[in-house]
């Protein structure tokens, strides 16, 4: 099932955030796609804001993940695997029990651990950047 925000702006992105955890609801792996400045950080925090985290977001680019917090004590962890070099380095953090505790997973860069994401319940979200802050997001549910 394919679901498509077209042209949003950093002003729509708190609505697009609660449409998404609303669409994304029995899903526990959401991987997001798309190049290098295309907004895949800005949209996490978006939702991290939606999901009540009150600790400061930012891309776990050299720790490989960050966890946080919500208000009600739910743990949410955030992937970046763009410098991973081999999957050895996704084993070594124990990704499986990240994976598999239950808890939204928010991953950039999933296309680094394809040989991994062998999961029925997927989320891809892609993202185009097409001019100034506009972006085109799309959901893909597995």
């Amino acid at each position: 099932m394919h679901h498509y925000f077209n042209n949003t702006s950093l002003e729509q992105l708190p609505i697009v955030a609660e449409e998404i955890i609303a669409l994304l609801k029995n899903h526990k792996l959401w991987c997001f796609y798309g190049e290098m400045g295309a907004g895949k950080t800005t949209l996490i925090k978006a939702i991290c804001n939606v999901l009540s985290i009150d600790d400061t977001v930012s891309s776990p680019t050299f720790s490989l993940v960050n966890e946080y917090t919500t208000n009600n004590g739910a743990s949410v962890f955030h992937f970046d695997f763009y410098r991973i070099n081999t999957l050895e380095e996704v084993f070594d953090i124990g990704y499986e029990e990240y994976f598999f505790s239950g808890n939204i997973c928010l991953v950039e860069w999933p296309e680094k651990i394809d040989a991994l994401l062998l999961t029925e319940k997927i989320a891809k979200i892609s993202m185009v950047k097409l001019f100034g802050d506009c972006r085109d997001i799309r959901v893909l549910l597995q």
